[in-house]
């Protein structure tokens, strides 16, 4: 299963051509991976690794929102990889991969994934 997740550009996103800022954009991945979390509680993640292809430029258009497709790659025992795909215009703009570590900050650690968790993620597991 793929999650996809509508974000939304800002009026301060784009340079002055109307590209849209390469920070912007992974902050709008970053949006959409919270949104995969699904607001549930153990999202103790933390970003170990993030590799970005920027396909074509991303434009600024007024109510226009671009979709992000999310989908778990690698499902190991205290992290996990994430391959993220920004679309406009039907045209993939960013594709990029995320490995996201299951953190404790108590302990200042990674740590095991529980049953739940892993649960969760294995629901977006592609081959």
């Amino acid at each position: 299963m793929r999650h996809e997740h509508r974000v939304q550009l800002r009026w301060s996103d784009p340079d002055m051509l109307g590209h849209v800022n390469h920070a912007r954009a992974l902050s709008l991945l970053e949006d959409a991976r919270l949104a995969m979390t699904d607001g549930r509680p153990g999202g103790e993640l933390i970003l170990a690794r993030l590799e970005a292809d920027y396909l074509r430029q991303l434009y600024y258009r007024v109510n226009e929102p671009l979709t992000v497709c999310s989908w778990v790659t690698r499902l190991g025992t205290k992290s996990f990889s994430v391959r993220q795909e920004l679309v406009q215009d039907g045209e993939v703009a960013i594709r990029a991969d995320i490995v996201l570590v299951v953190f404790d900050f108590a302990a200042n650690a990674s740590r095991a994934m529980t049953d739940d968790e892993r649960a969760h993620w294995s629901a977006y597991l592609e081959g």
